[in-house]
């Protein structure tokens, strides 16, 4: 989710320069924080078939950190990890990955993305790109880890100069980040054994989830657009090549509509010409980006999506936004509801995949409470 973000950044900025004028909305600033940081914020409809778990599951047996270690960052730097009681994870990706290995008692905050149920209760320090070094500083951490998209530079900057080791990874772009991303921090966190399992469990269940799938004939393969929507902010993108949905696309069995219809920027504003060339069969969406204008009978209004096979079968696939592009874990859930929704008859009608299922649980944590970590 961090990288979708990052990408978004500026296809968010020219947008809203337009569409924020013509609504009248009363700052960019804040519409850009709302629509960019919102991404795993808000409860959502889950598909009623195959619905993402609310929480995470750990390996049934917890390793002990075997510490020191040094370890290189996805930066370039040496990091030193001496000791690991109190970690801050940056994304809700990364806490994902923390909780799963089953050193969650260790967690002592959470970015907004966070939310599964574990990570409820703990103190929000990052909103979307904005951590607030104050915020981590105070915690005490031993350890952060971050995207190598987090953000801003001199926030990070003012945590590793107070002493504090920074370890960053490289931000997922899909299915085949899963493993690297999992043993990267298993290795920083003392506990090599427990990513190679994590890792091997989280393929194994991937590949499962694609067997399913891997009969369908190429020309059977139905055409999926991905489509971001904050209707609060009158933002309203498809996307492209790099929008980090492809790879989820792809191996559902489905095409990437965007990418297939030539859109090479990460994302493009949605306009008529470019939804009836991408001629999308379904639409892929965050749950929230869906309620934001107003479920299936409003999407269906948006210029040029009513004039698509997906807009006329109101053919929809609504996935949680802290999970959808996480490419962690809890991947294999995300593509089986993909699967579920797209070839089950879950998004035939639009309505049905939506259940009232919500990982409400990530928006309880104001910082008032949990502070202490996860489960302690």
């Amino acid at each position: 989710m961090r990288r979708l973000r990052n990408r978004l950044a500026g296809a968010l900025l020219s947008v809203l320069a337009l569409t924020l004028t013509a609504t009248g909305c009363g700052g960019s600033s804040s519409a850009a924080s709302d629509a960019a940081s919102d991404a795993g914020t808000g409860s959502g409809a889950a598909a009623k078939r195959n619905p993402v778990a609310d929480r995470v599951e750990p390996l049934a047996k917890t390793l002990e950190p075997k510490l020191p270690v040094t370890v290189r960052s996805a930066d370039g730097e040496e990091v030193t990890v001496e000791r690991a009681e109190r970690v801050v994870p940056l994304s809700g990706s990364l806490s994902e990955i923390v909780f799963t290995l089953g050193l969650g008692d260790r967690v002592v905050a959470r970015d907004v993305t966070a939310t599964f149920e574990q990570a409820a209760r703990l103190p929000v320090v990052t909103r979307g790109h904005d951590v607030s070094a104050e915020s981590v500083l105070s915690l005490r951490p031993d350890l952060v880890i971050a995207e190598t998209t987090t953000g801003p530079e001199e926030a990070v900057g003012q945590i590793r100069a107070a002493g504090v080791p920074v370890l960053f990874v490289e931000a997922a772009r899909g299915l085949q980040d899963v493993g690297p991303r999992i043993q990267a921090v298993a290795d920083a966190l003392g506990v090599p054994a427990a990513g190679r399992e994590l890792t091997q469990r989280s393929e194994d269940r991937i590949t499962a989830v694609r067997a399913d799938v891997e009969d369908v004939a190429p020309g059977d393969r139905p055409r999926v657009a991905f489509l971001y929507l904050r209707g609060s902010a009158s933002v309203y993108l498809i996307g492209g090549e790099d929008s980090g949905a492809g790879s989820l696309i792809e191996a559902a069995g489905a095409v990437d509509a965007g990418a297939a219809s030539g859109l090479e920027k990460d994302f493009t504003a949605i306009t008529s010409e470019a939804l009836v060339k991408a001629a999308p069969d379904a639409i892929l969406v965050m749950s929230k980006g869906l309620e934001s204008v107003g479920g299936v009978d409003g999407l269906v209004e948006i210029p040029g999506v009513a004039q698509t096979p997906a807009g006329m079968d109101r053919r929809i696939v609504s996935v949680e936004d802290g999970v959808l592009l996480n490419y962690g874990p809890r991947t294999d859930q995300v593509l089986k509801s993909v699967v579920a929704q797209l070839y089950g008859g879950n998004g035939q009608n639009g309505e049905s995949g939506e259940s009232g299922e919500s990982g409400e649980s990530g928006e309880s944590g104001d910082g008032s409470e949990g502070s202490e970590g996860g489960d302690r």
